[in-house]
């Protein structure tokens, strides 16, 4: 996917700038650049942006805050969190919000680019690391939650044989380029059988699809 909208928010203005260019010459198309969580909530609708790169620590209202309010006011936005901080509570604290990805800023410049397209794709994305904490985290979840989870499986829409196999390699974490060479298919055939299984399961992106398989142990 070339030719991503993207919105940049991030308090330092060299920073942002910096990240803008990079962008550009990458040939995304940036829609909008602000340095305050609040402008961003107020822009992202007209901005209409694929993906938000957002830093965690803003001036006026938390990162998470914000991916709260982006996703209120456009709900299809893809939110990248671009930190210098890879603590583990503000990384699931992120992910929970909304957030698609949590890259840390010492990241190389071809690993950001790729994780902005990747984000615009709707593939989860995290710096090394981070993927097994989030994953650890579903599954923590999924424990506490077994019993509820276990009462609503009947109610659950009901997959082809496909989709259902492909959901087991989302939970394992695996990117779509991984399930397509796994299972002898194409890209675009993966990424269709990831947006069926989301529509019939009304969830929003592949990080929600994540949790719903882990909660149904089909990670294992």
């Amino acid at each position: 996917m070339s030719g991503v909208r993207v919105m940049v928010v991030d308090d330092h203005p060299m920073w942002r700038q910096g990240v803008a260019r990079d962008l550009a010459e990458a040939g995304h198309q940036v829609v909008a650049v602000c340095g305050e969580g609040r402008q961003a909530i107020r822009v992202v609708a007209a901005a209409r942006p694929d993906v938000v790169v957002l830093d965690l620590q803003l001036p006026d209202i938390s990162g998470v805050e914000v991916i709260r309010g982006l996703r209120a006011a456009r709900p299809e936005v893809r939110v990248l969190m671009l930190s210098a901080s890879g603590e583990q509570q503000g990384v699931l604290d992120a992910v929970k919000a909304g957030a698609t990805g949590y890259l840390l800023k010492s990241a190389a410049l071809a690993e950001f680019l790729e994780a902005v397209r990747r984000t615009a794709a709707g593939e989860p994305v995290f710096t090394p690391g981070l993927a097994g904490l989030v994953l650890g985290e579903y599954r923590r979840l999924a424990a506490a939650g077994q019993g509820a989870a276990a009462g609503t499986a009947d109610a659950a829409p009901r997959l082809t044989d496909r989709e259902t196999e492909v959901l087991r390699l989302v939970a394992k974490g695996m990117s779509y380029r991984q399930i397509a060479e796994r299972l002898g298919l194409s890209h675009r055939t993966v990424q269709n059988h990831v947006q069926n299984t989301l529509g019939k399961l009304q969830l929003h992106n592949r990080v929600e699809l994540t949790r719903y398989a882990i909660e149904r142990g089909l990670d294992d």
